[in-house]
């Protein structure tokens, strides 16, 4: 992988029952997650271990790709993790071979909810670096913010399409803004679980 791992966070005014149903649900992850536009799970285990395909959908292709992903509720501070692991052989696609996490950790009011991942270029590591990965990281935070006014005011995360946050105007949209992220800093990938080394491949 790259040193260029991106990290986004938000904290969302919402149960732990509810965040973690609405991201480790496929059909309901999917809503929100832009970086999907679909995910259907193949084979789960009782231990929390499943695979799945995924699609993202594009101007003119269809990028399909498999992965691996392993949940974990508990946690000595109460967090819980989920571990995945991702990967393609769409020679088209700008994301090849990737892995990260997401954390979920109880605070006063609801719960902070993390993510850091890393993965392969598949357009070079320059596209990559100057339009790739500052796209899918602003995707990825632009999705937490939908996820979070989702699981807080139940608003349908199909309300906000990705070019309607994009454009300027109301306040009153979700925004990218609204959540932390960054590119390519050294931590990003320390709240990731021990369970993501032991992953199989996708």
């Amino acid at each position: 992988m790259s040193n260029r791992s991106i990290r986004v966070e938000t904290v969302i005014a919402a149960d732990l029952e509810t965040v973690w149903q609405r991201t480790q649900d496929p059909e309901l992850h999917a809503r929100w997650d832009a970086r999907f536009s679909r995910i259907v799970p193949t084979e789960q285990g009782d231990d929390g271990l499943w695979r799945f395909t995924y699609e993202r959908r594009m101007l003119v292709r269809t990028i399909r790709g498999t992965g691996i992903s392993l949940g974990s509720r508990e946690g000595a501070d109460g967090a819980r993790t989920s571990a995945l692991r991702f990967t393609t052989a769409d020679r088209l696609s700008p994301l090849r071979d990737g892995r990260g996490y997401w954390r979920y950790e109880p605070v006063d009011g609801g719960v902070r909810f993390i993510t850091g991942y890393d993965y392969e270029p598949g357009w070079g590591a320059l596209l990559d670096r100057i339009v790739v990965r500052p796209l899918v990281a602003w995707m990825t935070a632009a999705s937490f913010a939908r996820l979070r006014r989702w699981a807080e005011n139940d608003e349908p995360p199909e309300a906000w399409p990705l070019w309607r946050m994009a454009l300027p105007g109301s306040r009153s949209r979700p925004r990218a803004s609204d959540c932390l992220w960054s590119i390519g800093r050294p931590t990003a990938m320390a709240d990731a679980p021990g369970s993501l080394a032991t992953l199989g491949a996708p």
